[in-house]
């Protein structure tokens, strides 16, 4: 008993406090306590090049970066030139070709890589130091093969071409150009014509120039000795000599005076990519860098962020809504950006700036406050565990003159940081009024109404100011039955097409990186089957058989509506024109539209049960080269386009060999590497 009352006693103190918490409130944040952030081992060699060393022993590896302190190159008309130098570095040496270097560093289990900026080699520890020498030797006796160049400049047109189609890209492109403007060093944009114009004696001389010990950090993470990290350092990089580099002259970004609307037309989109940009002047650790971080987070840094819930959460316009806030020596830029549907283009604007303005005129709560802070300060002491991390922080202190102490008062200069503050860098940053708004979409669906937020301006793909498009109308002596007829004659004729009584379609799909079988096969004239398999195993299956309709997914079963019996229907039918007149659609002409760069006739399709779908024939060969379709999407409808491509006759009918089905999100590339005709297939062989 005694016992029990020695302990009843000693818990008395804490059930008596346990009495007086009130549970409703949040505990009161503690001091925010001085982070002990490591200090790499620096020293600096003759030649100016600066080494520090971030020991770390979890895991047997080394990794070097070689950094150059430059900031961006102004390159004029033959804009990728840094870029296409920097990749070309890695491409031999004076004494290996790259085989011989790849294969070198393969064996060493190694990797290598360039950029215009820089230089990084990791491996086991045991490896490093051959990994090392490697490294040295693509810095300083780079071969700069005219004929790996142009390898690179193969490459690089392929990325252009291919983010001719990314609207994101696009977007990208343009916002840079029209904040920063063309005569800024951050507002080129690389094209092909700029592409070709860099020559093998520009890329070396590049290098030659930019590529110097004066301006350049080296950092070593990892299991090393300093000592060990120093000799290496002196071997192979001390010899280097210094050089002039020049002093790079940036042009001043301005906000425009007055907000704007740049629409970049792209008729092939099925949502709009908007982003509110504008030039910041923020420098990482002045005044509003910290609390500039805090508001940019509150505003759309996250999942957390009002954007996010206020365009995805509340209203459902797109999948995410978020913004940037990024700091530069010269010019930051604060953006804000999101993917919306193309009907809900010009309220996504509105809702941007109703954001914008809300963080600028209201002060934010404690409690959000509170929150953002913690989630910044729990971020901050995570990439701590990272030891990278502290080679980046002693290298941000260097180029940006930072106090020394910069880092450890990071957590204590968070907390300090007040809703008073955060309202005043968003006044000081954020100015709604002189803004651009940059949308790439379809001009035709989503320019009405943008009149309201400024002037409307087009810019092309490059972020050239160009003429308002002009809407092209149809032929109005062309009439439906005429445009059926001439589809028909191009897809083989009537004759042909109807000695065709089976049909085998062999292929891939290729979406999100992965390959996926597909066969198709119809028996006409009501009667087709699509399956797609992975490994052998169907995944997926469309098929109406002898008047029977099956749709499912990995085995399961989808419900069969009067809309899905319509499309499985039209899937029997090699040339759809064919029977939609007979099965009482209807079709209307209602004007052109540009596909792949050449004028289509687009049709509006009205099915049975009411669903409506377009269909765009080339104006020259009335072939079908896009359908598209409007479906319920997780955020509402979406638009989905298919392309039908590369057509080529089997047995006197035309069949579209590749299609690229656009669903809004991803995209599914199909391409037929087998088309077999009149096989002799039965019903039997669709089940």
């Amino acid at each position: 008993m005694k016992k029990l009352l020695n302990i009843f006693i000693c818990l008395l103190p804490f059930s008596l406090m346990a009495q007086n918490i009130d549970r409703s409130k949040a505990p009161t944040p503690g001091k925010a306590p001085l982070i002990q952030v490591g200090n790499p081992v620096k020293f600096t060699l003759p030649n100016g090049l600066k080494v520090f060393v971030v020991k770390n022993t979890k895991l047997p590896r080394v990794v070097a970066s070689l950094n150059f302190d430059v900031d961006g190159f102004k390159e004029g008309d033959k804009a990728g030139l840094a870029e296409m130098a920097g990749q070309l570095a890695k491409r031999g040496t004076i004494t290996k070709t790259k085989e011989q270097l790849d294969e070198a560093v393969e064996y060493l289990g190694g990797s290598l890589s360039t950029s215009s900026t820089s230089a990084t080699a990791s491996s086991l520890k045991t490896n490093f130091p051959a990994l090392f020498a490697l490294l040295s030797e693509v810095v300083l006796h780079p071969s700069m093969n005219a004929t790996e160049l142009e390898k690179v400049r193969k490459q690089t047109i392929s990325g252009i071409e291919s983010n001719k189609d990314d609207a994101d890209a696009i977007a990208g492109n343009v916002v840079k150009k029209l904040v920063y403007g063309s005569g800024h060093a951050f507002g080129e944009i690389m094209t092909i014509k700029t592409v070709n114009a860099v020559k093998v004696e520009d890329a070396k001389s590049f290098i030659n120039t930019y590529w110097k010990p004066n301006i350049a950090n080296l950092i070593f993470v990892g299991d090393i000795e300093p000592s060990v990290a120093k000799q290496l350092a002196e071997k192979y990089f001390g010899a280097w000599k210094t050089g002039v580099v020049p002093t790079q002259q940036f042009e001043k970004s301005s906000r425009p005076a007055k907000t704007y609307v740049a629409i970049v037309d792209r008729p092939s989109s099925v949502q709009s990519v908007v982003t509110v940009a504008s030039p910041v002047q923020l420098v990482k650790g002045d005044a509003n860098d910290i609390a500039g971080n805090v508001m940019n987070n509150i505003l759309g840094g996250g999942f957390s962020g009002r954007l996010f819930a206020n365009l995805r959460e509340k209203h459902g316009f797109t999948y995410g809504a978020y913004s940037s806030l990024q700091s530069n020596k010269h010019v930051g830029i604060f953006s804000a950006e999101a993917s919306v549907r193309n009907e809900k283009t010009d309220s996504s604007i509105q809702e941007m700036l109703v954001e914008i303005n809300k963080i600028r005129i209201e002060q934010i709560g404690e409690d959000e406050l509170s929150r953002m802070k913690n989630y910044l300060a729990g971020g901050f002491a995570r990439s701590l565990e990272n030891p990278a991390t502290i080679a980046n922080f002693a290298l941000n202190i260097e180029k940006y003159h930072l106090p020394a102490n910069y880092y450890q008062q990071y957590l204590t200069n968070l907390a300090a940081v007040t809703a008073t503050q955060v309202k005043s860098v968003a006044n000081t940053l954020l100015i709604p009024s002189q803004m651009h708004i940059v949308v790439v979409g379809n001009a035709k669906e989503i320019t009405k109404g943008l009149e309201k937020y400024g002037e409307i301006k087009y810019f092309d793909i490059e972020g050239n100011e160009i003429a308002a498009p002009v809407e092209k109308k149809a032929d109005a002596s062309l009439t439906i039955d005429a445009l059926l007829n001439k589809t028909i004659q191009a897809m083989g004729g009537k004759e042909s097409i109807e000695k065709i009584k089976d049909v085998q379609l062999i292929g891939k799909v290729g979406v999100m990186g992965q390959s996926i079988d597909v066969v198709q096969k119809i028996v006409q004239p009501s009667s087709a089957v699509m399956l797609m398999s992975m490994g052998g195993m169907v995944i997926s299956k469309q098929a109406v058989v002898d008047g029977k309709y099956e749709v499912s997914q990995q085995g399961m079963q989808a419900p069969i509506t009067d809309e899905i019996k319509e499309g499985l229907d039209e899937s029997t039918y090699l040339v759809p024109e064919m029977m939609y007149v007979n099965k009482g659609y209807k079709l209307a002409i209602v004007g052109i539209e540009q596909v792949d760069g050449k004028d289509a006739i687009d049709v509006e399709l009205t099915s049975p049960s009411g669903k409506k779908s377009h269909r765009f024939y080339d104006k020259e060969t009335y072939l079908l080269v896009k359908s598209t379709k409007v479906e319920k999407g997780p955020t509402g409808p979406v638009t989905q386009q298919q392309y039908y491509k590369n057509y080529q006759k089997v047995e006197g009918v035309a069949f579209a060999k590749e299609a690229v089905m656009d669903l809004g999100q991803f995209k599914m590339n199909l391409n037929f590497e087998n088309i077999k005709v009149n096989q002799g297939l039965k019903l039997e062989d669709l089940k």
